[in-house]
């Protein structure tokens, strides 16, 4: 497949969660990926446990076995390493080193490696050898104490702030910056990309209001924590919602003309003592009609509304099949590449792999030749027989 990154070569090693997402950004946009799995899939690797097909983030790789308990298989991950252009593992610090994989050997046989390393904590401080999830990461990164209803506790979001947002492409984002450098005559280097940082600096903007006096730290209490009636989401008839962002004036508005409130005497904006006045109104207007109604007045409108799409409906909607944002690839639906190139457009070349999948086409392409790979099969190193 051609893309912006064809022609570069990613090593990765079996993980969940954000370094497979970080992964998955790069094999979409063409690189080259092989995944070393492990023989035997770990009973508490997630969701490659249903397979392959469903593995969404899995896409666009090609599989090798490697046991790397065995000195055989860390042979042939040394070789591996040093025909890469970017390493990408996420094992908690020390676990690559352990194994003999770590940057000190890996940038020694590729002095010009990009070493991509994902945790939660960090490959430093004191939490760095602890376990933790995205709920921890974002927790300690002081995103999640605004994320929930005013008086309430916080609320989960997915894991998209932590293990995706604040992880895997902040890990795209630097093997990318970190390959740049190579390419202008730099060194190869470590990408040490923690999710904890990664979640604070989405949270950049959050800091700023904090120090000019434009953020209260009281969840449900701020324009953009839901606080604000003007920029919140509410029940229709049918119990679906419709969000409301309508931040500027001239949105809010138009806003209140489609709803039929123009005109009405309701506080203003802006008025904090009045947005309970202006929350209690909106709610009893959006209750009265349907979610296709309100789809239906807001339709071409600038009041900044739009109804709340459920996973299954969302890939429906008219401005997601004008631009083909998702796909479907062996059967399974799923968001499509992003973002948009002019020239190397990206694009899914298969599945996720089962393990050893296509891995011996990919050793070949990688520059093993066929004594090399005998005698991996020799060693019992796993590769799936081509079909």
């Amino acid at each position: 497949m051609m893309g912006v990154l064809s022609g570069i070569r990613v090593l990765e090693f079996e993980a969940i969660g954000p370094g497979p997402f970080g992964t998955m950004l790069l094999a979409d946009m063409g690189a080259d990926v092989i995944r070393i799995d492990r023989p035997v899939a770990h009973s508490d690797l997630g969701p490659k446990a249903s397979g392959p097909r469903i593995d969404i983030t899995g896409r666009g790789r090609r599989s090798v076995m490697l046991d790397l308990k065995q000195p055989a298989s860390v042979a042939v991950a040394l070789d591996l390493i040093e025909r890469a252009d970017v390493v990408i593992e996420g094992f908690r610090p020390g676990a690559m080193e352990r194994l003999g994989l770590g940057p000190e050997v890996a940038l020694a046989r590729n002095p010009k490696l990009v070493y991509g390393r994902m945790t939660g904590w960090g490959q430093t401080g004191p939490l760095a050898e602890r376990a933790g999830h995205d709920l921890n990461y974002i927790a300690l990164s002081g995103v999640l104490s605004a994320i929930g209803p005013q008086g309430g506790k916080p609320t989960v979001p997915l894991n998209l702030v932590g293990d995706y947002g604040g992880g895997g492409m902040l890990l795209a984002m630097g093997v990318l910056a970190a390959l740049l450098n190579v390419q202008r005559g730099g060194t190869g280097q470590v990408v040490d990309a923690a999710m904890v940082e990664g979640a604070a600096q989405l949270g950049a903007v959050f800091w700023g209001m904090l120090a000019g006096g434009n953020w209260k730290e009281e969840r449900g209490s701020n324009w953009l924590d839901g606080g604000a009636p003007w920029y919140d989401s509410y029940r229709t008839q049918d119990g679906h919602y419709m969000t409301v962002g309508a931040v500027e004036a001239r949105f809010y508005a138009e806003l209140l003309d489609k709803l039929g409130l123009a005109g009405s005497d309701l506080p203003a904006q802006h008025d904090r003592a009045g947005w309970p006045v202006l929350r209690e109104r909106f709610e009893s207007v959006f209750a009265s009609r349907t979610r296709a109604h309100w789809c239906t007045v807001f339709e071409g409108s600038d009041a900044c509304v739009a109804p709340v799409l459920g996973f299954a409906e969302t890939p429906e909607h008219a401005q997601h099949r004008a631009r083909g944002s998702f796909v479907e690839v062996g059967g399974v639906v799923q968001p499509g590449p992003a973002p948009r190139f002019s020239a190397t457009p990206s694009g899914i070349p298969r599945n996720a792999p089962a393990r050893g999948e296509h891995g011996a086409a990919a050793l070949r392409d990688w520059g093993f030749d066929g004594d090399a790979m005998a005698r991996m099969q020799q060693q019992g190193l796993g590769l799936k027989p081509e079909s």
